[in-house]
């Protein structure tokens, strides 16, 4: 089943949770955007609260405890046995988080809207302004359920398999650096921004076209790929990508803002 799923078979679905994970670096906040109009019957969840730990040495966005996990996800009426689609406004990297959390702590039914709340009313679909109250779901968090890289095994793949950067070029060639204290990247790793796996509209490319992206980069048979980012949320995209594309691969969480909280670490430029 593709992780994908577009705003036709969303609307015919019955029974899905739908979450709201709208959110983007620097602002506006996405629960404004969420208030002023969302799919109806979905419920807002928050990257920051839901999706993350609080940020420290592990990182900007570390994985929360699984306790902590379950409670928000059956808070937002998530449950085991019903299927999970999650959105964004457009590109999917905000929403490639959930997809990642929800699959990492066991749940086996999660998709991603294609396009996010873009495609869904360019398609003339209706929004509401609710604010659903949703009944407590059962979701049980088992961690595990996605492959993770912690900076020793990160440094490894670098050179034993294939590790990609998900940033944006400029900030892998250290060129510039806005958010983290650091610039550059991990030695080894391969430039491959997340920017390049939708087209204009916020749509993942076709399979075989991402295929044939990641097949340049390196991600053949018998390479072992992992992705970072600089928080571990568009590396969850890379992820995301990936497996549309039929290629498993590895998520390094702190990803580089884990990697520069330690100052021996090396660190490469160009």
């Amino acid at each position: 089943m593709s992780p994908l799923i577009t705003p036709a078979d969303l609307a015919a679905l019955d029974g899905a949770a739908v979450l709201d994970v709208r959110w983007r670096l620097g602002g506006p906040p996405g629960a404004e955007s969420y208030r002023e109009g969302h799919i109806p019957g979905a419920v807002f969840c928050d990257m920051n609260a839901d999706l993350a730990a609080p940020p420290g040495p592990e990182g900007r966005h570390p994985l929360p405890e699984a306790g902590r996990f379950q409670e928000a996800m059956r808070r937002l009426g998530v449950c085991g046995s019903r299927p999970v689609v999650v959105y964004d406004e457009a590109d999917s990297t905000a929403a490639a988080r959930a997809w990642w959390m929800l699959r990492y702590f066991g749940h086996p039914d999660v998709r991603v809207l294609d396009g996010g709340l873009r495609a869904w009313s360019a398609e003339g679909r209706p929004l509401a302004t609710d604010t659903p109250d949703p009944a407590p779901g059962d979701f049980t968090a088992r961690p595990g359920g996605m492959p993770v890289l912690d900076a020793g095994a990160a440094a490894k793949l670098a050179y034993d398999g294939l590790l990609l950067d998900a940033r944006a070029a400029e900030r892998y060639r250290g060129e510039v650096e806005p958010i983290d204290p650091v610039a550059g990247h991990i030695p080894g790793a391969v430039s491959a921004p997340t920017g390049e796996n939708v087209d204009p509209s916020g749509r993942f490319h076709l399979p075989e076209f991402l295929r044939e992206r990641f097949n340049t980069l390196g991600a053949v048979p018998g390479v072992d790929v992992g992705t970072y980012c600089g928080s571990g949320v568009t590396a969850a995209h890379q992820v995301l990508a990936l497996e549309v594309a039929g290629i498993p691969a590895a998520l390094y969480v702190g990803s580089w803002s884990n990697w520069v909280a330690d100052p021996s670490r090396p660190v490469a430029t160009g």
